[in-house]
Formats: C-alpha cells, sequence, structure tokens
C-alpha cells in the first residue's frame, strides 16, 4: 500500500474504513508507512482505530517504529504521548527506555501518566527497578480510582524492589498517599483481596495511625 493510499484510507469519514486500512497496513507493513501511522495515532478518535493502529506499527520493524514513537513522547498533543507510549510497551524495545523521564511519569494528563507507568514497567533495564519504584511513588494518591489501580498495578509488576519505596510512602503526612502506599503492598501480598478491599481497608488503618509493613 502506498504511502498517499493509506493517508487517504486513514482519514476517511467512517471509521470502519480508517479500521480496514490499519488492518490492511499492518497485514503488508511497509516502512513507508511508519510516519503515517504514528501521526494518525495522535489524531484518531475512535479506539477501536488506535488499537488497530497500535497494532500495525507493531507490525513494522522497531529500528523504524521506536524512533518515531520515542519523538511522539516530547509531543505538545496528549494522545500522541499516550498512544506512543503505549505503543513502545507493546513493542517492547529497551532501547526506548531513556524517553521515560520523571516529566512523562508524572505527566498531568492522567492517560498519559497511566500509560508512561506501564510503558516504564516494560521497558525497565534490569537492576533499575528500586530507582523506578521510587519515581511510581511519587504519585501515590493522585487522581481516581483508575488512575490509582493503574499504578498499584504499575508498582506490582517491578515486585519486590518496589517494597522499600512503598514502605516510604507508607510515612508520607498525606493520608492519601499512604492509604494508597498499604492498599498497593496489601495487593502484592494477597492479589486475590481486591483493589476495593484493599484501599478501604488501608483507609481504616490510616485512620487509626498505622502504617502497616511498608517493605519491612
Amino acid at each position: 500500500m502506498t504511502t498517499t493510499r493509506t493517508l487517504h484510507g486513514l482519514a476517511h469519514d467512517d471509521p470502519s474504513v480508517r479500521l480496514r486500512t490499519a488492518l490492511t497496513v499492518g497485514t503488508t507493513p511497509d516502512p513507508a508507512d511508519v510516519g503515517t501511522l504514528v501521526g494518525r495515532c495522535a489524531i484518531e478518535p475512535d479506539f477501536s482505530v488506535r488499537e488497530m493502529l497500535t497494532w500495525a506499527v507493531t507490525r513494522h520493524a522497531a529500528a523504524a517504529t521506536v524512533p518515531a514513537l520515542v519523538a511522539e513522547v516530547r509531543s505538545d498533543r496528549a494522545q500522541a504521548r499516550s498512544q506512543a507510549l503505549h505503543t513502545l510497551s507493546k513493542i517492547g524495545d529497551r532501547r526506548a527506555w531513556p524517553a521515560i523521564t520523571p516529566a512523562l511519569l508524572s505527566d498531568p494528563d492522567d492517560e498519559v501518566a497511566r500509560s508512561a507507568w506501564r510503558a516504564a514497567v516494560v521497558l525497565v533495564p534490569e537492576g533499575e527497578e528500586p530507582a523506578l519504584a521510587v519515581g511510581l511513588a511519587t504519585q501515590l494518591g493522585r487522581g481516581r480510582r483508575e488512575t490509582r489501580l493503574s499504578l498499584s498495578r504499575a508498582l506490582i509488576a517491578l515486585g519486590e524492589p518496589m517494597l522499600p519505596a512503598l514502605g516510604t510512602a507508607a510515612t508520607h503526612p498525606d493520608p492519601e498517599v499512604r492509604a494508597h502506599a498499604l492498599a498497593t503492598e496489601a495487593l502484592w501480598r494477597d492479589p486475590e483481596a481486591g483493589f476495593e478491599f484493599a484501599i478501604e481497608e488501608a483507609k481504616r488503618v490510616v485512620a487509626l495511625g498505622g502504617e502497616g509493613q511498608g517493605g519491612r
């Protein structure tokens, strides 16, 4: 598929046409289409089409896609940053790790931050997990349920290296931060407990003045 045809199909008013175009591009990958695909991810309004675009990008060689995606995470457009990070997490090429900056982990847009957290735990080099956990822990207590659950999942994915950071957060002056830290540790220790139960139990512990085990 030529770049001109790709651009035309991905810009069509009908999302089903855009979806089929993305599928076709992914089925017959051409390096010439990478820029168009990545650029469309930044503005595509339909979730299903965005997911197909992500799949199509991952079908191309990482040597072509990773540099384009790394450039996108610096975009002023929140969706561009979020989708680029999401796609990098799917590709899993650790050469993209330097692009995961503290600024992205604390991005003011919740969707961007959540994508950055997911990408970070996939891309983090061996031995860098404790430092990443410290960075992620600065976001404890942030946002609503889905945002907090995403952060807890990211921390849990790091395993034991995240416990010292949780231990420090469990002594934070903000009760929301303490509760989130305790709930994350509880969920790590007992995944079957569920986030809602863990957070309510953590709030009870905080209200009673406790700090949990927090890495001890």
